[in-house]
C-alpha cells in the first residue's frame, strides 16, 4: 500500500525552496498558489528523495466562488504519494498552468477539465474539447451550467 507523505514535513521542504508557494497544508494535501504550481511541480517529480514520477489523476471542483484543481502524485519508486491543490478564480476566464512539461499524462486529463470545466491550462500543447463537440456552449460540470 502507498503511504502519504508527511504533508506538514513537506510543506516545509517546498517552502524553503519556493517562500510564497503554499497557501494551507493540512490534512492530506497541499494547497498551492497557482503561481507556483509549475514550479512546485517540477521540484516534486525532480528531487530524488520525492520521486513523484506519476500523476495519477487531475480533477477540477467547482466551488462557485474559485475552481479547485486537485492533482494526485505517487513515486513507484519510494511507495508514496502526496496531493497538490491549487486555485483558478473568476468563473470567466479561470485558468492554470499546464503541467504536460512535467507529466505527459496530464495531456488528456487536462483536456478533460477544460472541456467540462472550462479551466484553461496556460501551455497546453492541444487544448482542445475532448469529449463534447467544437461548438457546444458552456462546459457541464459546472454547477451554474443550465444545458445545451
Amino acid at each position: 500500500m502507498t503511504t502519504q507523505l508527511d504533508v506538514e514535513k513537506l510543506s516545509k521542504q517546498i517552502q524553503q525552496q519556493f517562500p510564497d508557494a503554499v497557501q494551507d497544508a493540512q490534512g492530506d494535501y497541499i494547497l498551492l498558489k497557482s503561481d507556483y504550481l509549475a514550479d512546485v511541480a517540477r521540484y516534486c517529480h525532480d528531487t530524488p528523495a520525492l520521486a513523484l514520477h506519476f500523476l495519477s489523476s487531475v480533477t477540477g471542483v467547482d466551488y462557485i466562488d474559485y475552481f479547485e484543481l486537485v492533482y494526485h502524485l505517487v513515486s513507484f519508486e519510494h511507495n508514496h504519494s502526496i496531493v497538490l491543490k491549487t486555485r483558478a478564480y473568476g468563473r470567466e476566464d479561470p485558468h492554470v498552468p499546464s503541467l504536460t512539461g512535467i507529466w505527459q499524462g496530464a495531456t488528456l486529463q487536462e483536456r478533460e477539465v477544460y472541456d467540462l470545466m472550462g479551466i484553461r491550462f496556460t501551455g497546453h500543447p492541444y487544448l482542445k474539447r475532448i469529449f463534447l463537440w467544437d461548438t457546444f456552449q458552456g462546459h457541464p460540470h459546472r454547477k451554474d451550467f443550465t444545458g445545451a
